[in-house]
Order: structure tokens, then C-alpha cells, then sequence
């Protein structure tokens, strides 16, 4: 290409555990059509660094890539990033590493300065990335190193917009995954947009931070084209679909689900502002199922419109709104509601704890859920940035301070930095308030999930997808010797998305993997789920579990247990 040195193939990964930002998803489908052999590693559960070592190791010797990309999208990863980095830089100083997102955009100036990271890209990635991969000398929104290894800022000249971005949509979903457990990890999530027009001061992400970091005033639609050949794309390979966006009409999304059958999907919708009948309606009647988030901001009405009065926060529904639209909601039998908010934002008071916990409530009176959370320090942010305004303090507000608290995290603490009120009596009432609401909406959850079992209970196993396949596909090649690679992998999915992989011929002593289910317990978890396949008493299934696996009635009754708890197994 012009003498360029073009670096394909291409590794993209997310900076944290569990399932990467779905950016990496576009960006690898765009540099595919750009003719960039790029694959991505959508899930990650590595918990300590030996692990992601050996991990990235049997990843980059997979792929050979020239080039990984990290996305650092949510800045609770930020500490992770720089170990991927830091690891890739160690097991092949070759390898061109890039970061980008919205917190690599936000926090470049510090990122650069470390030797670990080649180049960072700022705001939208499709074209810097694939113009990095090219070889271009001068690849847009990213900084990159002159010749003598100093930094340099090129130009934001590539933001994407509703006229510029019908290239951006999900494409070879059957060439990008190294494995099919990676791609089954795949939630299923949409952004028919991008972009946000708010200013809510607990947000990062937050109009300001958007205009400066992506370049983009304001937030737009992509084509309906281009989301019909996401929903095209991925159909056929997801169990659910997932939106986190403010601006999508009824008439829009419609546009996009033209041609493509949804009835036996189901659909998690996290709406940022006030629900319109019309949007409700749509999604009841597109999905099997539909699990609608309402965000109004908090709990109190009272501090929700003194927020929106002095323009820190969007527009959320009034508690009399609320209603309204929980009632059109439970018109539909196939539609659940979780109303969320944020504990302890500015201007809490006495009177303001109260109304949270009358309103909370009220929501569980409804059945709806809850979600609800204490106010965490976010980079960019304008209560973290200027805590003293509300009068509040914040557990970290620098690059470094918010790295050292990551740094200090042990394997498996999910703990951010907090944003607490300088009045310890009123932090102690907002804690105390926080914590009798986490209880109440604690005890609704399980209350709701809660499957009283006896003898005489009659279960069906409601698991709408069971497939075979081998472990070297499961797993993928490099995760799995070759020796047992052709043992067969028996993978179930229950009504919720969780899923289970059970190999049991499989012996742990032969090869071990902790999301895996092996040997024995596999073949009693098939056998357990085999037991109702028509409506049965869990009498009944203990007693051919007995006979099957030679399970004694106790332990039986723990693996049904198990797997009703899973929603494998349902009331008949």
C-alpha cells in the first residue's frame, strides 16, 4: 500500500473482566470491510495477573497480531489497561499497542507520557484505527509519536455524525471471534446513536466531556440502514438485544427491525429519559420479553427538580409520571420494569431521604425492581470536579489518585472511589439510607425469583437453546491442547442468558477450565435437566437421579436446587 507498512492481523480486547465494551465489536467488523484480519476477545475473566499473562500469551501466539487495541471505555479499567499493555509490551516488543474510548480520550495527556502505549485514539475509532493498520503517517484524532519518540496530537477531524456514519455496523461475526464461547458472551448490545445532550453533574460522559474529547455538541441517530444490518448481523446468533440510548423513537427503531423477526428475542432497554406510550407499545409487541430500565436521576422528587432547575441534571419523570408510565407499562404481560436512581447526589437532606425510601417504596408495592447505588467519583465529572460546589468531597479526582485506588483493588473487588458529604451527620444518614433501601430492593429481587420447592413441585426444563460442541471450538484453539480438543462440550442456556458447559467425559485430571462443568458434576447437571423434560415432581426426578447417577435424595434435591436458582428449571 504506497510502501506503507500495513499491520494486519489486529487483536481488540476490553480493559476490564466480564464483556468488553461492543465498540471493539464495531471497530472490528469496520477494519475487516477495510481488508484488516481483525479478531476480537469480547470476554474476559481473568482475575489475577498470572492469569492474564498466561492468557495474553496463548492470545497473541494465536493470532500473531502486528497490532492489539485496548478499549478503556469506563474508567474503573484504567489500572487493567495499563497491565494488558504492559504485559503485551513484555511478551513481544514488536506489537503496536493502542487505547482508546471515552476515558483513553479523557485522560490522554497522562497516558502518553507512558512507554507501554504507541498510540492513543481520541474520540470516534473506525478511521483512525484502520488508518493506523494502513500504515498513514498522519492517522486522524490520534496521538502518535514523532520519528524522535515524542509525543504528538494530530488533528480531531474524523466525528461522527448522522450523514458521515452509515459505514459503522456489525459485520463477519463469524470470522472476528476466536471462540464460540466469546461469541456467545455476546449480550446482544445495539447503539442506534451516539452521543449526549445532558449535563448531569454526576456524569462523565456528560455533554461537555463529549463536545471535548469526540469532538461532538450534540448527540444523533445513525442511519436506520445501518441498524437494520446490526439487528441483520447478530439476529441470528443472540438470544436478546440490548439499548442504552435517550433518542430512539418508536417509528425509528421499527425502521431497523424491518425484516427481522424478533418474536423470540428478548430485549433489555435502559431509557435514559421520560418512556413515551408509543416506545413501550413497540417493544412489547417486537420481543418475547422486554426488561425496560427507567433512569429518573433519584429517588426524591423534591431534589430531581432542584437538580433539573439548575440544569445538572436531564429530564426525568416526575413521581406522578412515573406512575403513568408503570401503569401503561403492566398493560403488557411480557414487560418487567426496574426503576433506577442515585443515592446521595447534592442537596440531600432529611425530607429528601424520606421521600427516596416512600417512593422506593411505592415501587416495590408495583413490583417493579430497583436499582439503586451511592454516588461514585467519576473522571470529568462536575461533582468530582468541583466537589466543594456541594458541598461533598470525592475519594479521587486525578489520573494518579483514581490509578492508585484501582492499583490497591484485590482480585475481584468491584469498589470505585465515592463522592461523600462533608456533613458526617448527614453522610451517615444518606449511608444509613442507602443501605435500608439496598435491603428492601434486596428482598423484592429474591423475593420475585424465590421457587418454593417440595415433592410434590412440578418442574419442566424451559432451557430454549441446548447445543453440542467440541472444546477446542468452545474454548478456542489456543485455549485448549490438542489432545482433548475433540471432547464434546454440551452448552444450555436458560431463560435469563446464563449458561452452562458441561463436558462430562471430560476429566479435570486431563484438562481443567473453571467455566466448564466436568466429569461427574456434568453428567449430573445433563442428567438433572434430562429428568424434565415433560413436567415432572421433584419426587420423581430424585428418584431417577438415584437410579441414573447414583445421587443421593439430599444432594439431588441440592442440584435441582441449583438449577431452578439458574432458571434451567421452571414450575410447570
Amino acid at each position: 500500500m504506497n510502501g506503507r507498512r500495513v499491520l494486519s492481523p489486529v487483536l481488540l480486547v476490553g480493559a476490564g473482566t466480564g464483556e468488553a465494551t461492543c465498540g471493539i465489536l464495531y471497530l472490528a467488523s469496520y477494519l475487516r470491510r477495510g481488508g484488516i484480519e481483525a479478531f476480537v476477545r469480547l470476554y474476559d475473566g481473568d482475575q489475577t495477573e498470572e492469569e492474564v499473562a498466561r492468557s495474553l500469551e496463548a492470545l497473541v501466539a494465536r493470532v500473531r497480531p502486528r497490532l492489539v487495541g485496548i478499549s478503556l471505555k469506563w474508567f474503573h479499567h484504567v489500572h487493567r489497561a495499563l497491565l494488558l499493555a504492559r504485559t503485551l509490551r513484555e511478551l513481544d516488543p514488536e506489537i503496536r499497542i493502542v487505547v482508546g474510548g471515552n476515558t483513553a480520550s479523557y485522560w490522554w495527556r497522562e497516558l502518553k507520557e507512558l512507554d507501554c502505549i504507541d498510540h492513543i485514539v481520541l474520540g470516534d475509532g473506525e478511521r483512525p484505527l484502520l488508518a493506523l493498520c494502513q500504515g498513514e503517517p498522519s492517522p486522524p484524532n490520534c496521538v502518535t509519536r514523532a520519528p524522535d519518540g515524542t509525543p504528538r496530537r494530530l488533528p480531531l477531524e474524523y466525528v461522527q455524525g448522522a450523514t458521515n456514519s452509515e459505514d459503522v455496523y456489525y459485520s463477519h461475526f463469524n470470522d472476528i471471534f476466536l471462540s464460540h464461547q466469546d461469541r456467545h458472551a455476546f449480550s446482544g448490545w445495539v447503539a442506534p446513536g451516539k452521543g449526549c445532550g445532558e449535563n448531569c453533574l454526576y456524569c462523565g460522559g456528560a455533554r461537555g466531556n463529549q463536545k471535548a474529547a469526540f469532538g461532538r455538541a450534540k448527540p444523533f441517530l445513525r442511519s436506520e440502514e445501518s441498524v437494520r444490518r446490526d439487528h441483520q448481523e447478530i439476529a441470528p446468533r443472540t438470544w436478546q438485544l440490548r439499548y442504552d440510548f435517550s433518542g430512539s423513537s418508536a417509528e425509528f427503531l421499527q425502521g431497523t427491525w424491518a425484516g427481522v423477526d424478533l418474536s423470540r428475542h428478548s430485549c433489555m432497554y435502559f431509557l435514559w429519559g421520560v418512556a413515551r406510550a408509543e416506545l413501550i407499545d413497540a417493544l412489547a409487541g417486537t420481543f418475547e420479553h422486554v426488561h425496560m430500565v427507567l433512569d429518573i436521576g433519584c429517588f426524591s422528587e423534591q431534589q430531581r427538580h432542584e437538580q433539573m432547575r439548575r440544569g445538572l441534571l436531564k429530564q426525568c419523570a416526575s413521581d406522578q409520571q412515573l406512575l403513568e408510565i408503570i401503569e401503561h407499562c403492566r398493560r403488557h404481560k411480557n414487560l418487567d420494569v426496574e426503576v433506577s436512581g442515585i443515592a446521595g447526589l447534592p442537596f440531600a437532606s432529611t425530607a429528601t431521604l424520606k421521600e427516596e425510601v416512600r417512593l422506593v417504596e411505592r415501587m416495590i408495592s408495583l413490583d417493579c425492581l430497583v436499582g439503586y447505588q451511592r454516588l461514585e467519583a467519576q473522571p470529568g465529572a462536575l461533582a468530582t470536579e468541583h466537589p466543594a460546589r456541594f458541598d461533598m468531597v470525592s475519594e479521587a479526582r486525578t489520573f494518579t489518585e483514581f490509578l492508585e485506588y484501582f492499583e490497591q483493588r484485590e482480585p475481584g473487588d468491584v469498589s470505585v472511589p465515592m463522592l461523600r458529604f462533608r456533613d458526617a451527620a448527614l453522610e451517615r444518614a444518606v449511608q444509613r439510607t442507602s443501605e435500608h433501601v439496598d435491603a428492601l430492593a434486596r428482598k423484592h429481587e429474591e423475593k420475585k425469583r424465590r421457587v418454593v420447592i417440595n415433592g410434590g413441585t412440578r418442574l419442566l426444563n424451559t432451557a430454549p437453546a441446548t447445543f453440542q460442541v467440541k472444546l477446542g471450538d468452545w474454548l478456542g484453539a489456543h485455549h485448549v491442547p490438542a489432545k482433548v480438543a475433540q471432547e464434546q462440550v454440551t452448552v444450555v442456556r436458560s431463560v435469563e442468558g446464563t449458561s452452562m458447559a458441561c463436558a462430562p467425559s471430560l476429566s479435570p485430571r486431563r484438562f481443567s477450565d473453571p467455566t466448564l462443568d466436568q466429569g461427574e458434576d456434568g453428567r449430573i447437571l445433563l442428567a438433572a435437566l434430562a429428568a424434565f423434560e415433560r413436567p415432572t415432581t421433584v419426587a420423581s426426578a430424585v428418584t431417577q437421579l438415584g437410579a441414573k447417577v447414583k445421587l443421593d435424595p439430599h444432594s439431588a434435591r441440592e442440584v435441582i436446587e441449583h438449577l431452578v436458582n439458574g432458571r434451567f428449571l421452571q414450575p410447570a
